[in-house]
């Protein structure tokens, strides 16, 4: 028997992934499918002229034709599970860290989107914004990401440019921090990204598109060696999470 054909596996692998995330351009696209231009462009056009995929010639982007919009086959049925399985865990955290935590997905090749989220019934807590989007390199989440996806310092400088930080972070401040987030597990960040809140954070980059939990609290309300705690518990959790996921 021969091996499956290398081109089909890829074509579904692009739709699978606009059955997911919606409508993306063909850098974004080449990058989640980790396709060089030339070879997601060909497969592209392919899907277009077979009637699968549609491109809008106003925003250059390919999305589904209606038509497979509705094929549930090809959504992606892993990252499906992680949300669903991830939910009671974080409720769950969240009431014994007295945080507010977050599942960030990766939906573009500039930023990521909240996906899920819990919150404590503490009287005094923070919340997060059903559905927000943020830019990739940006917080904790962003170092979390970079730091598993082991990215090139060329990558993480133009993840890191677009980002506006609420307390000046230098680009070289920020790097070491991704690096010490790949030495420990998790990332911090400590009211660069929004003044007051401190973060930590753990990338998943195992489940495309790529994924990353955080929990938050207010800065200061925590001792250096409690911030250490929760994100190793935050590790713990995010280990659990994708364990059947």
């Amino acid at each position: 028997m021969t091996g499956p054909v290398r081109s089909v596996s890829q074509a579904f692998a692009i739709l699978r992934l606009l059955a997911e995330s919606g409508a993306l351009t063909l850098s974004d696209i080449g990058r989640l499918t980790d396709l060089s231009p030339s070879s997601c462009l060909n497969l592209l056009k392919t899907l277009v002229a077979e009637g699968a995929v549609e491109r809008d010639a106003r925003t250059k982007q390919y999305r589904l034709a209606s038509a497979w919009q509705a094929a549930d086959a090809l959504r992606d049925t892993r990252a499906a599970r992680l949300a669903d399985r991830a939910q009671p865990l974080m409720a769950r955290f969240a009431q014994s860290a007295e945080a507010a935590v977050g599942l960030w997905k990766i939906v573009s090749r500039d930023r990521m989107e909240l996906a899920a989220r819990a919150e404590s019934d503490a009287g005094m807590r923070l919340s997060l914004a059903d559905g927000q989007r943020q830019p990739l390199g940006s917080g904790a989440a962003g170092r979390a990401i970079a730091a598993v996806q082991r990215v090139s310092e060329a990558e993480l400088a133009r993840r890191y440019a677009p980002v506006r930080w609420q307390d000046e972070l230098p680009f070289d401040a920020y790097a070491r921090q991704v690096a010490a987030a790949a030495t420990q597990g998790f990332a911090v960040d400590r009211g660069y990204a929004h003044r007051g809140v401190c973060t930590v954070a753990a990338g998943i980059a195992d489940i495309a598109p790529g994924f990353c939990l955080s929990a938050s609290f207010v800065a200061g309300s925590r001792s250096e060696a409690e911030v250490e705690a929760l994100g190793a518990a935050l590790v713990a959790l995010r280990d659990e999470v994708i364990l059947f996921a």
